[in-house]
Formats: structure tokens, C-alpha cells, sequence
């Protein structure tokens, strides 16, 4: 069990299609490129997929810790840049479905996890299903992937008015996937940020933009971060710059900087108690 502060970031979007899998990848990717110790858990417990964009196999996964059969240091797999994946699978138990035993389990494989974090990056499902708010609620950080797309701005922009109206969370980080450029990407975020602003009690933040570039493209045909394949790439660059802003970011205090408080947060908001 670690006690140095970990920042747990859960990458969400409020629909399928907008790329926030390749962001969380390529994020966890940069920020260990800066020397930090990171593992992407992917939390989308029932189509799990970090590992096939990765081109990783698994022969365990979440469902075995879940099980009993297996812990979160035995499953983790190794990553592109030393970032640690802990992977998913198909048709395993939403978190809602897990019974009292599990949820001790669940605990207990976070606080008994070995593996030294700085940054644990959680690629939750997409929509507003119950598992993706309450990995987001017991996150320190919620990061929205939109792109230009009237049903990803609707669909992000209902993801965040759940999470802040019926489940505390106040703040945001928001990043524009697939546009042209920086400006097209700020207009974006600015559509976003006027609704939230208006009819919600919520920080938006800008934490930047991905431009859709053909070496993108690419390198998810690679099975490849794109940051590994295409260093020079304008969406290299981009997520550069982003895991620049986030390693500023000051690091959580007490007990919300350890993987044990984030999983009892997990557990509470599975049982429906008050998070604090």
C-alpha cells in the first residue's frame, strides 16, 4: 500500500464516437513522458477496449479482481512509456450490481495495490450510465472529451448537469477532440461553457484541444499511442501541452490523494451515502 498523493482523473464524455479513450491513452502517455508514474484503469466495465487500442492482451482483468480470483497488481499489464493498464472486459457486473463482499473487495484491492502512482487515469463508459458517474464522483478530477458535433455538446453538456446537480461535482475540465484547430476548439469549449455557465452552478475549464490529423488516424490503426508513433504530429503536441497543464495542477491533500479513499468514495456513492 502507497501513501504519496495520487491524482485520480476520470476521463468521461456523455456519448460514444468523440474519442475519449484515445484521449485518456495519449494523455497517460504524455504525463509519464514527464516522469510520471501513471496507470489507466479502463472503468468501462462492460466494453472494455484500452487494451485492443493498445494491441495488449489480457489473460486477467477487472472482473477476476471483482471475483476475488486475482488483485489490481496481478492483472496490470505493461504499457506504452511504462504507463500501467488495468484492463476491462466484456459483460462483467456494472459497479451498481456489486454485492456487499465485492464492494470490501473492491476496497481492499486499492489499498493493497503495490504498483507506485502518481496519476491514476480512469476511462469510464460512455453516456451517463450509474458505474460512470460514480467513478467521476470519487475522482479528484473530471475530464469531458467533446467534439463538434450537436449530440456530443447535448450529451456532454446532460453529463455535466447530472454530476453537478444531483452528485456535488463542480468543476470541470473540458477537452475539444477532432477539430480543425485551436480556435475551432475555444468556440467549442465556449458553447459548452455558455450553456453550463447559465443553467448550472459549474466551473468549466479549457484544458485544451485535439486537432484530427491524418497521423492520428494513423496510429490507431498502429495500435499505437500517437505520441509514440508520430512524436511530431499537431496532436502530439497537443497532448503535450495538456499533460503540461495537469502535472501544475496542485496535488490533492489528506485523504483524497490515496487509491484506498478513491475506492471507498466508489463504494459510498454505490451504496448511495453521501460523499464527502
Amino acid at each position: 500500500m502507497q501513501n504519496q498523493p495520487v491524482r485520480v482523473i476520470a476521463v468521461t464524455s456523455g456519448k460514444g464516437g468523440v474519442g475519449k479513450t484515445n484521449v485518456s491513452v495519449n494523455l497517460s502517455v504524455a504525463l509519464a513522458r514527464q516522469g510520471k508514474r501513471v496507470v489507466l484503469m479502463d472503468a468501462d466495465l462492460g466494453l472494455g477496449n484500452v487494451d485492443v487500442l493498445l494491441g495488449l492482451k489480457s489473460l486477467k482483468n477487472l472482473s477476476h479482481v471483482l471475483a476475488g480470483t486475482a488483485t489490481l497488481d496481478e492483472i496490470l499489464l505493461a504499457g506504452p512509456e511504462g504507463v500501467g493498464i488495468l484492463p476491462a472486459s466484456s459483460g462483467i457486473k456494472h459497479m451498481a450490481e456489486l454485492s456487499p463482499t465485492e464492494n470490501t473487495g473492491l476496497i481492499h484491492a486499492f489499498g493493497t495495490f503495490s504498483y507506485p502512482v502518481d496519476v491514476m487515469m480512469v476511462d469510464t463508459a460512455a453516456g451517463i450510465a450509474d458505474s460512470v458517474v460514480r467513478f467521476a464522483q470519487a475522482a479528484n478530477d473530471v475530464l469531458v472529451v467533446v467534439c463538434d458535433e450537436p449530440a456530443s455538446i447535448t450529451d456532454a453538456y446532460a453529463m455535466i448537469k447530472v454530476l453537478s446537480r444531483d452528485h456535488g461535482v463542480q468543476r470541470f475540465q473540458v477537452v475539444a477532440n477532432m477539430v480543425r484547430d485551436a480556435g475551432e476548439g475555444r468556440r467549442l469549449f465556449e458553447k459548452l461553457n455558455s450553456a453550463a455557465t447559465r443553467f448550472l452552478d459549474v466551473t468549466l475549464i479549457h484544458l485544451g484541444s485535439v486537432p484530427f490529423d491524418d497521423y492520428l488516424r494513423r496510429a490507431i490503426q498502429r495500435q499505437q499511442p500517437v505520441l509514440q508513433a508520430f512524436g511530431s504530429a499537431r496532436s502530439s503536441r497537443a497532448f503535450i501541452e495538456m499533460a503540461t497543464q495537469i502535472s501544475r495542477w496542485p496535488l490533492p491533500r489528506g485523504m483524497q490523494g490515496h487509491l484506498q479513499f478513491f475506492a471507498e468514495r466508489l463504494v459510498q456513492s454505490d451504496l448511495g451515502l453521501e460523499v464527502f
